[in-house]
């Protein structure tokens, strides 16, 4: 600790720095541990922060003896030049300037000290295009003459020169957006243009000339850089590609580089040099069947290649689809080229087996571009055998890639991704299992694969048959038998569903179905049957079509699957219920009806033996379950046979519920146990999962447990009060009040979800409302905070959403309850009860948007309190909060303009406060995320000053409301000024005019405000010619009277005041 003690005179900036003294601070900073660490920290922040810390970087650099200390003292340097380097005097610019590069001409000198101090290096690099960024052109006209100039000198300079040009490339090009004002950005691109001609001489006398492996390297990077903004002629009108393929191309050290500019080359969409492409690739092919001939196996060179080897490979998929799907078009109607394309289309098969799943996608996409290209092109010519026998010729493009798309198939097939649906895997243990995480890389993969595969299909059905029914073969007779293989083989027959012509389809799924079942009767093992079981439903699943076509079959799928529903491996019973429940949506009515052969609907057998088929069930398996039936039911269009079978399909779980009631009846204490806590709360998700399956046809099972399932909530909430009065709010984390708070969630969980799907608002209001509210807002607003629900204000937000005008007059009530007693919950900090304070603003959102006028009506001081929320919950720290915030804030605005009286004293009284808070969260780097929101409010809030919504002076001192706009003006201009003293009158000037000139065109406006962003980090001094404010202004002067000229075209736009003269009349 003694080193801290002495560390606080580094901070005295009288006394000499002492070095060693700060080479232990950051040793200490990075090696150390505890609050010594923490304090060491502390202190180089504080030096780091200090306005003088700049000057003492030159003596840090040079007696250091610490790369650390080193890369702290560039931090330093690297903040003043970003935000003070206009304000420096000229003559410590120059200083500085001549000094970095001193710096970097010395640790570049020779090979030894550039790999040496590589990374030191690469910090000065950096910080020489800050200093770029302000001095170049116009105070440093000449730097790409020195810097090409200097390049010649000495080899290892040349090589860090290459990576400066690199920097500045990426700097101007790639990342100026939100770093520069778009007039810089706009005037730096056109310098790197405009001199680009000795950057090029210099980039190809390296590559002619040199022999330093080195160099080449970073020189092909540098170019890799410059290809995406060069004017074209530089790479279609010089001996540039000729260079790259006959002379890198071929050499391994520089194959990859080589090969990522070629891409970058051939990504260029150029409809002059069309012609140049296809030279291009019959170079480019022909090297590259020297480098890899077309029958080697890839896939085993792959998995046995180094990394440069691998990475070939990936470059070579990008460079074949980036060439193909960019001017495949011209090679394909070129028949010299015809077998180059076939090469290059093989050479991308190979790359498509190989087993890497990123290569794997960069194929895919170009697969699915090119199927989908070929079927939009002729969608019918698959559609049924009938019309093939009409018109039996394949399509001519088609021909041209009909062997290659069957490879392709077999492709698909074999590397099928896992669907979402399937929940028993192989673990990385060989083991059976049931998948708990989804993998959302995987179920993107199998998207994209399976929409490939059915384009796939279209253009040959009869090929993607045979190559299925071939694999399925070897499945039954063992000779390619594993669960890989049976896996992606059911992943692809169960992602064609639709696909073929619907006889085709009853022909091959019933062979498929078949198969699949004679397998599972003959293999032997849990393990096996369970990967068998859940193929057969995932496939069953995927075809509703055909079942719905068949009935027999489908009732014995259904069997099938209840019989899964008693297989307890992993997995396998979760599976059974989600295919029951798909396979119930999608053939709902066909439960309901009577068919062919069978006396009653088959629901009534469901429901006759429903004990029986859910008896091994979980729980959360049953719920889902009662959700699978419950569709079935809501497809009975007889309202009498309906509540029938809805009374029925209820019985278990209502004579639970029945039981429990006239317990507690007769002893309210009854609902303290645990047992009949945790059945309350299955009956409850068990009601919940059939009303979201019934829709409003759940009335009469509501209407029937509704009075008593407010009266255990009063029960449990009571409950839940005693016990924290009791204990203290500890308690609330034990696993019985947990519990009970999970029977009051499901009560309110299941009223939103009726209320949701009603659809006679007046009756909703009138008969469920009244006592909905009386038993849940005093309980909301008597209970202490630890025990109020969140879902309360989520369930008033879902009933305002869905009764809209119907319930505005219920407002002040709901907002009396949970308003203030929320408000003082989440007010105290950005932390604390996190779903409270989101559902509490998407109750104010619905409100906001369905039931305004009960926002006029409530009392001014609870009207403020309201818009004070809003403003506090866009400042929010979480985003989703933040965002809301910024939604209702909008809307409210929208809102206001369309009722004038209140409009005019709203706007009195809060139109500044808003602006201001606006602008606070908007030059908050934490907010940047809602610069589209911020960029709309500001812009509504100029345009409501130009457009005369407002009739009201904005101010005491403002005499007129005509002076509004004046007023308005110099108040931004003071607020900013005072927040930024550093920006200039003119800039401000200018940066005010924007937000008027361009409220009427939001993605102006919103780059405007990224443009301000960007100047208020910087001091700009005297000089702010590199904000070209002349030439902004220009532009602005342009928006404006564009802005008019759309105004003055609408009759009635402008005040008759506003006209000009010869539009008097």
């Amino acid at each position: 600790m003694h080193i801290i003690e002495q560390a606080k005179s580094l901070l005295d900036f009288n006394q000499k720095l002492d070095i060693s003294l700060l080479d232990g601070v950051v040793n200490m900073m990075y090696t150390g541990h505890g609050d010594a660490q923490k304090q060491a920290g502390e202190i180089l922040n504080t030096l780091k922060e200090h306005q003088e810390a700049w000057t003492r970087v030159d003596t840090i650099l040079e007696f250091s003896q610490n790369q650390q200390t080193k890369y702290f003292a560039l931090q330093i340097l690297e903040k003043t030049i970003k935000t003070k380097w206009k304000a420096l005097p000229r003559n410590q610019c120059e200083a500085i300037k001549k000094y970095i590069v001193g710096l970097i001409i010395k640790n570049s000198s020779d090979q030894i000290t550039l790999e040496r101090e590589k990374v030191y290096l690469n910090k000065l690099n950096v910080i020489l295009i800050q200093i770029l960024k302000y001095e170049w052109p116009k105070n440093w006209p000449s730097f790409i003459g020195e810097i090409v100039g200097a390049s010649k000198t000495n080899e290892s300079v040349c090589q860090n020169n290459m990576e400066i040009l690199k920097l500045l490339s990426e700097e101007v090009f790639d990342f100026s957006s939100g770093q520069l004002t778009q007039t810089k950005a706009k005037h730096l691109k056109e310098s790197m243009c405009n001199e680009f001609q000795q950057v090029f001489q210099l980039c190809n006398f390296i590559m002619t000339n040199s022999q330093n492996t080195s160099l080449i390297n970073v020189t092909l990077e540098t170019l890799l850089r410059f290809l995406n903004w060069i004017p074209l002629g530089y790479i279609f009108e010089t001996e540039l590609i000729p260079h790259l393929i006959e002379t890198f191309l071929v050499m391994p050290l520089f194959r990859n580089i080589t090969l990522k500019c070629l891409t970058e080359i051939v990504s260029i969409n150029a409809q002059t040099y069309e012609d140049k492409f296809a030279v291009i690739f019959n170079m480019t092919m022909t090297r590259l069947k020297q480098i890899l001939p077309l029958d080697i196996n890839l896939r085993d060179a792959y998995r046995n290649g180094n990394s440069d080897e691998q990475n070939f490979i990936q470059n070579l998929s990008l460079f074949l689809t980036s060439f193909l799907k960019e001017h495949g078009e011209t090679i394909e109607k070129n028949v010299e080229y015809r077998d180059l394309l076939h090469d290059a289309l093989n050479y991308l098969v190979l790359v498509s087996e190989v087993d890497d799943v990123e290569i794997f996608k960069i194929c895919l996409e170009y697969w699915n571009v090119l199927a989908a290209d070929l079927y939009r092109e002729n969608p019918f010519s698959t559609v049924s055998p009938i019309l093939l026998c009409l018109r039996n010729e394949t399509p001519a493009r088609r021909q041209t890639y009909q062997t290659i798309l069957s490879k392709v198939r077999r492709i698909m097939i074999s590397k099928m991704a896992k669907p979402e649906e399937v929940l028993v895997v192989e673990n990385d243990q060989g083991e059976v299992v049931r998948e708990f995480m989804k993998d959302t890389d995987s179920i993107n993969m199998y998207k994209n694969m399976r929409e490939t595969l059915v384009y796939l299909t279209h253009l040959d059905c009869a090929d993607t048959e045979s190559i299925m029914t071939e694999k399925l073969m070897n499945q039954v007779n063992g000779s390619e038998w594993s669960w890989k293989n049976l896996n992606t083989l059911c992943w692809a027959i169960g992602s064609i569903s639709g696909a073929m012509h619907e006889e085709d389809e009853k022909r091959f799924l019933v062979t498929v179905i078949k198969d699949l079942l004679g397998l599972c009767e003959q293999k032997r093992g849990k393990d096996n049957k369970a990967i068998i079981a859940s193929n057969i439903m995932y496939v069953v699943g995927q075809y509703p079509r055909f079942l719905r076509a068949h009935w027999k079959f489908l009732k014995t799928v259904v069997n099938k699957l209840f019989e899964f529903m008693h297989e307890t491996h992993e997995g396998v019973q979760d599976m059974a219920c989600d295919t029951f429940i798909k396979i119930a949506q999608k053939c709902r009515r066909h439960f309901v009806q009577i068919q062919l052969g069978e006396n009653v609907p088959f629901i009534e057998e469901i429901l006759n033996s429903i004990n029986t088929i859910i008896c091994d069930l979980e729980p959360h398996q049953v719920h889902t379950f009662y959700e699978a039936v419950g569709y079935m039911i809501a497809a009975q269009n007889d309202v009498p046979t309906q509540d029938q079978l809805i009374e029925k399909y209820m019985q278990l779980p209502n004579a639970v519920w029945d039981t429990i009631i006239q317990q507690a009846t007769a002893n309210c204490d009854s609902l303290k146990e645990p047992e009949i806590i945790k059945q309350l709360c299955n009956i409850l998700k068990t009601n919940v999962r059939a009303c979201k399956a019934l829709g409003y046809p759940y009335v009469n099972q509501l209407g029937r447990i509704y009075l008593d399932m407010l009266n255990v909530y009063k029960v449990m909430s009571s409950n839940i009060s005693e016990a924290i009065a009791q204990h203290g709010e500890i308690c609330a984390k034990q696993p019985l009040i947990k519990q009970m708070r999970v029977v009051k969630k499901e009560s309110l969980n299941l009223i939103s979800s009726w209320i949701s799907k009603s659809s006679d608002p007046d009756m909703v209001v009138e008969n469920f409302i009244p006592p909905l509210l009386d038993a849940v807002l005093l309980d909301y607003q008597k209970n202490v905070p630890e025990a109020r629900e969140g879902e309360v204000l989520s369930t008033m937000a879902t009933i305002v959403n869905k009764l809209e005008k119907s319930i505005t007059k219920e407002i002040p009530k709901i907002f009396e309850a949970v308003f203030e007693c929320t408000l003082l919950m989440i007010n105290r900090d950005f932390e604390e009860y996190p779903e409270h304070r989101k559902n509490f603003f998407i109750l104010l959102q619905a409100v906001n948007q369905h039931c305004f006028p009960a926002l006029l009506q409530i009392q001014p001081a609870q009207f403020k309190l309201i818009l004070d929320s809003v403003i506090w919950a866009f400042k929010h720290t979480m985003r989703d909060v933040a965002e809301i915030g910024l939604e209702i804030l909008l809307k409210l605005l929208i809102n206001i303009r369309d009722h004038q009286e209140a409009a005019q004293s709203f706007y009195q009284s809060f139109y500044i406060d808003i602006m201001q808070h606006v602008f606070s969260v908007v030059t908050d780097t934490s907010h940047i995320a809602g610069l589209t929101y911020h960029s709309q409010i500001l812009a509504h809030l100029f345009s409501l000053l130009e457009s005369n919504n407002i009739l009201v002076p904005l101010a005491p001192q403002v005499q007129n409301p005509a002076q509004n706009i004046e007023f308005v003006q110099q108040h931004v201009f003071t607020l900013l000024k005072t927040a930024y003293p550093h920006l200039q009158d003119a800039q401000l000037r200018i940066i005010i005019k924007g937000f008027f000139d361009l409220d009427q065109n939001l993605p102006a406006f919103k780059e405007h405000l990224r443009d301000f962003l960007v100047q208020i980090k910087e001091f700009a001094g005297d000089d702010t010619s590199d904000l070209y404010l002349e030439e902004r202004e220009e532009a602005l002067k342009k928006a404006s009277e564009e802005k008019r000229r759309v105004q003055e075209s609408v009759p009635g736009i402008l005040n008759p005041h506003e006209l000009p003269e010869d539009m008097q009349d």
